[in-house]
């Protein structure tokens, strides 16, 4: 049976409704805003003449945009990042978090405060820098791959959920029925903790998706160079010239130009991201409260 509502809480539901569309609309708007201002005109978008719907509809910043042959390989590369260090996170991760999770492992105290000391002292940019040089990394594949290669704090996550969300006595189960430690994580473990697997997926392909630091300190080829290092010089080091063909157009019009530009790079920086999280967001919300949270 409901209980019935006093006049309060009415009261107080009203206004948790309004505040939760006061931060709806402070969060959705912008990026409505990038949306509508990259196919508007750039002369309605700079004179402040566009809100919630395009003026001039035009795609000429994307046009642009992918004018620069290097778009396409920047492309190329970040996609090919995500994925090959998406892959080397998600299996580092779990092959550290699933032993320390486990009661019958001897040390796991010991080696999970080594870990945790890692979060908070480190070697700073110049011996960092210094080491990737000893090792031959510079310049190389490997760079954006595997200095990132595991987190500490993904680490405690995925090992919290081993420890709160699959029932030991399941564990004991398998293993008296003859599997392996390595048979016990492939056949059981795993295909439990999808949530968190999920969860996982996306913090790490997110993280690579929009890495630029490494490749900026590393990599000297350009055709190494990620879609967020190529963004970075089209909005911020004014490599916008060969789009815009500056001294052929008048001033006003190269301003219009990087302005229209500068809104469509955003939208094709972050469409994949957005694409990817509807199917993981079903998993988000369970994996990332069980892992975070112990029981």
């Amino acid at each position: 049976m409901l209980m019935r509502q006093t006049a309060g809480d009415r009261l107080f539901g009203v206004i948790n409704g309004i505040l939760l569309l006061l931060v709806l609309a402070a969060v959705l708007y912008p990026l409505l805003f990038v949306v509508v201002a990259s196919i508007s005109r750039p002369e309605a978008v700079i004179n402040g003449e566009v809100w919630l719907w395009p003026k001039g509809i035009t795609l000429q910043g994307y046009a642009k945009v992918f004018q620069n042959k290097d778009i396409v390989t920047g492309y190329l590369n970040t996609i090919l990042y995500t994925v090959a260090g998406t892959a080397l996170n998600l299996a580092m991760t779990v092959m550290a978090a699933y032993p320390l999770s486990r009661k019958d492992f001897r040390g796991r105290n010991i080696i999970m405060a080594m870990f945790v000391i890692t979060m908070f002292f480190g070697g700073g940019l110049i011996p960092t820098y210094l080491l990737i040089k000893k090792l031959g990394m510079l310049n190389t594949f490997a760079v954006m791959i595997i200095p990132g290669a595991v987190s500490v704090m993904n680490i405690i996550i995925m090992r919290t959920f081993f420890q709160t969300s699959i029932p030991i006595e399941v564990q004991e189960a398998a293993q008296i029925d003859g599997c392996s430690n390595m048979q016990l994580l492939v056949r059981i473990v795993l295909p439990l903790s999808v949530p968190i697997l999920a969860v996982m997926v996306l913090f790490y392909s997110v993280g690579h998706w929009n890495a630029y630091f490494n490749a900026l300190i590393f990599l000297s080829d350009r055709e190494k160079y990620p879609l967020q290092l190529i963004l970075r010089e089209i909005l911020i080091l004014s490599q916008m010239q060969d789009m815009v063909k500056m001294g052929e157009e008048t001033f006003t019009r190269q301003l219009m130009n990087a302005e229209s530009i500068k809104y469509a790079v955003i939208i094709i920086a972050n469409l994949p991201v957005l694409m990817l999280y509807p199917f993981l967001q079903k998993y988000f919300v369970k994996g990332i409260m069980i892992g975070a949270i112990k029981g």
